[in-house]
């Protein structure tokens, strides 16, 4: 969706590598956005995500306006069931039917062999798979790593929303992940023990309010399983983080 960092060029750099022709679609798309969301201030910076994408030497940017993408009238909607509907689906109604929808147009338009997402975003990453596989659409959903800021937080376009103690503050997301990871090591697989322990390092920033913490299967946000997720909200800012415990815990 643009305000592109790190992370998002990640995507490039492996997309670079796997393919002879790149494509980078850039559109905030309006209907992932619920009702009091951050749609109107989402953070947008065209020209710099233009050099960015210019270095990077991406063959082509697809940058559709809202009335191409959503003509007057237009009403259908691509709806997932099933790993849609917990934690960020019921968090966010309507956001994931937004995502599987411009995924599906933005398919149809650029017609990739490969389509490439963060693992920050992992319950979008299960839709997304889901949604492809469900519907035959010939496309290989390719999944990379999330980036980290030195101190474990993980890259959003949403972080420059922190203040200075804000961003302090987000540190104890990949802090809990790392415990919870660390206690998976020593071979606790309880979902319900790791889920109370990451509540009790979330819960000792006083600047940060626990929307949710689970620890589900990746492909269906069932339980049991072994992906640490979590979303928390930080002042005005909200921040979600993933992690499998069955790796170990680097960032």
């Amino acid at each position: 969706m643009g305000a592109l960092h790190a992370g998002h060029l990640s995507l490039v750099e492996l997309a670079r590598r796997e393919n002879g022709v790149v494509v980078v679609s850039v559109f905030v798309n309006p209907i992932q956005f619920g009702p009091g969301e951050d749609f109107q201030r989402y953070p947008r910076d065209e020209a710099h995500d233009g050099q960015l994408l210019a270095r990077a030497e991406v063959d082509a940017v697809y940058r559709p306006s809202t009335e191409v993408m959503y003509p007057r009238g237009a009403t259908t909607r691509v709806h997932v069931s099933g790993v849609s509907e917990p934690l960020e689906g019921a968090a966010r109604p309507g956001h994931f039917e937004g995502v599987a929808t411009v995924v599906t147009k933005l398919f149809a338009a650029v017609e990739p062999d490969r389509a490439y997402f963060g693992q920050k975003d992992a319950q979008q990453v299960a839709v997304v798979s889901r949604l492809a596989r469900d519907l035959d659409l010939g496309v290989d959903i390719r999944v990379a790593p999330i980036v980290r800021e030195p101190d474990g937080l993980a890259l959003s376009s949403r972080n420059v929303y922190l203040d200075a103690a804000e961003r302090e503050a987000a540190t104890v997301l990949s802090k809990a992940l790392r415990e919870a990871a660390a206690a998976y090591a020593t071979g606790d697989r309880d979902p319900d023990r790791l889920r109370v322990l990451m509540l009790a390092r979330l819960g000792s920033e006083p600047l940060v309010e626990v929307e949710y913490a689970e620890v589900v299967d990746p492909a269906t946000f069932q339980k049991p399983g072994s992906l640490a997720v979590m979303a928390v909200r930080i002042g005005k800012t909200r921040l979600i983080d993933n992690h499998d415990l069955a790796v170990p815990f680097l960032g």
